[in-house]
């Protein structure tokens, strides 16, 4: 073969590699089906999210003492759910997605909360509780449930947990602190600092984007949320939510939940005062502020849980968008809202008391779960584009020879 034919089969196997990489998923290979696990003490139920929401299965674990946190891994095929104290006396069960088995529990000293997982599902960073005194967080090998270090936060009340997608950095919430902290995961020390936040006593739920500049976090004692800058630690903007009732509601967070949509251009945010999720326009960060351009009424209640209640009492909620950004889905009402509709669509009766629920999807024929949420928090993720290396220049000009 000649030199240009050499050269245009590579370019042509490039052309077709690229084209692959931009067909949806599903067009490339089995059929996928989306679900939503939700997770009150003691139970595992699965919906399925491609057939309006019906009940697929429920199934019984051991988690009697109040679920704290849940995340997957799509790398290894294993759910992680931590429950008990959020000051001592925690513990993480292990359960196989494939088998619908139970791996393992483990029970620690220290308490647990809503942990994150790494890309490759094989080290989980677990806060100690938002009851703890303390600012650590436990570092564990996913595989055995083994303590392998620890990460001080320097802050109060380990809480929430976000991992970078590239498993770079741990995004950690201390619920009394004024800073979100960022750590890296090489090194399992603080990096950085963003804040000083605002509201009553610290940081709360929180998401960051997909390049890692910009933060979303909502704070105690405050309807609406704060922009930060990730990269020089400074909060770009305060914002409120506009025409609604600003007391009441939970009694500490009005919006315990923000979620950013994976094309990062909307943030919803819990309004457990007035029973809503409100939908703010983030497209023109960070040159100017977040926009509130829609005020979804929720059919589920943010009041209180049914009684007796044992744990979770208050109805704090909890939302994060579907991988595809169809749907958000909010914890502690069961409203699954239509982001095109701007409505609920369907309803899950196990969300409507639980605050903890993640999405994991499934592929016809796969041996592992084709994506899973690493945390409970959507992180923006905008539609991936070719590399540029598959069109550059070096590998689609002529040979000179």
């Amino acid at each position: 073969m000649s030199g240009k034919g050499r050269f245009n089969q590579r370019c042509n196997l490039l052309v077709l590699l690229a084209l692959i990489l931009l067909l949806p998923l599903p067009a490339r290979a089995g059929k996928m089906h989306r679900y939503e696990y939700v997770f009150p003490d003691n139970s595992i139920y699965v919906y399925d999210i491609d057939n309006r929401g019906a009940l697929v299965k429920h199934v019984s674990v051991p988690t009697s003492t109040g679920v704290r946190g849940a995340v997957a891994s799509a790398a290894t095929g294993m759910l992680y759910i931590s429950y008990g104290g959020n000051r001592i006396g925690g513990s993480l069960l292990k359960y196989n997605l494939m088998t619908d088995e139970v791996v393992w529990t483990r029970h620690y000293p220290f308490g647990v909360d809503s942990m994150s997982v790494s890309p490759d599902g094989n080290t989980i960073y677990m806060p100690t509780g938002e009851a703890s005194t303390g600012g650590i967080w436990k570092v564990i090998d996913a595989d055995s449930g083994d303590v392998t270090t620890s990460i001080d936060s320097r802050g109060i009340g380990p809480h929430n947990t976000v991992v970078s997608p590239d498993g770079s950095r741990a995004y950690l919430g201390p619920r009394y602190s004024n800073y979100l902290v960022v750590a890296s995961t090489r090194t399992n020390h603080v990096i950085r600092k963003i804040g000083p936040v605002g509201g009553a006593r610290g940081v709360r739920p929180f998401t960051i984007n997909g390049a890692e500049n910009l933060a979303f976090i909502t704070v105690s004692g405050f309807l609406g949320f704060q922009v930060g800058n990730i990269g020089t630690g400074r909060i770009l903007y305060t914002v409120p939510v506009r025409g609604f009732p600003t007391h009441g509601g939970a009694p500490s967070s009005p919006s315990h939940g923000i979620s950013l949509s994976p094309d990062e251009r909307e943030v919803y945010l819990i309004d457990s005062i007035s029973h809503y999720v409100h939908v703010f326009d983030v497209t023109g960060l960070p040159e100017s502020p977040p926009r509130q351009v829609a005020d979804i009424r929720l059919r589920g209640s943010l009041s209180h849980n049914e009684s007796p209640c044992a744990y979770n009492c208050v109805k704090y909620g909890w939302l994060h968008h579907s991988r595809d950004g169809r749907y958000v889905f909010v914890g502690d009402s069961g409203d699954v809202i239509d982001t095109r509709l701007r409505k609920t669509a369907m309803t899950l009766p196990a969300m409507a008391n639980s605050r903890t629920q993640i999405e994991i999807n499934f592929e016809d024929g796969a041996p592992l779960p084709t994506w899973a949420m690493n945390n409970r928090s959507s992180i923006g993720n905008r539609a991936p584009t070719v590399p540029s290396s598959a069109f550059s220049a070096a590998a689609c000009t002529s040979p000179s020879n």
